[in-house]
């Protein structure tokens, strides 16, 4: 069995090699190897070339409408910014949970929906609640976005970055 796992490794590992061997020890055990073995015949193995892949960087999103403010349009709301989250200290979460909010001047539109982002990822659906409790976040630091949505597009935009400071409940810390 263990022959077998390494002898799959070797052959997964081959585009990295350039020449594989295969040959018979004396006990009947297929060797491959990237060394002509000595007073043994031995077979070249011949591999296909190795897949590869072409990533391609995504296109930058078009920009929104509050950074086209300075070019003359109006933004929705005079303010928007995330609260509950302090100041140039990290926030204090042992558990990872706490209650964040998006505070709006004037306040949320009719029509107008609010979402949440983590790190990226959606926090939830869109809705008209500009309120929300996020659980078990990581310690370290994260991003925060609140985005106004209408219609599904989004009309405003604000992110905050933060550092989330969990202390475990046997660390010497809590003595």
């Amino acid at each position: 069995m263990r022959i077998a796992l390494f002898s799959l490794l070797l052959v997964l590992m081959a585009p990295a090699m350039a020449q594989i061997y295969k040959y018979t020890d004396d006990k009947g055990n297929t060797v491959y190897t990237n060394q002509p073995p000595e007073g043994v015949s031995a077979d070249t193995v011949d591999l296909p070339p190795a897949n590869t892949v072409n990533i391609k960087t995504p296109e930058p999103p078009p920009p929104l409408p509050n950074e086209q403010s300075s070019q003359g349009q109006q933004q929705p709301y005079s303010s928007l910014s995330i609260g509950g989250i302090p100041d140039e200290q990290a926030l204090r979460a042992n558990n990872g949970t706490f209650v964040v909010n998006a505070q709006l001047d004037p306040p949320l539109r009719q029509g107008h929906q609010v979402r949440f982002l983590l790190d990226g990822e959606p926090q939830g659906k869109p809705s008209s609640g500009t309120v929300l409790q996020l659980n078990n976040v990581d310690r370290g630091t994260h991003v925060l976005e609140v985005e106004v949505l209408d219609g599904g597009q989004v009309v405003q935009r604000a992110q905050e970055q933060f550092t989330v400071q969990r202390v475990h409940t046997s660390s010497p810390a809590r003595r």
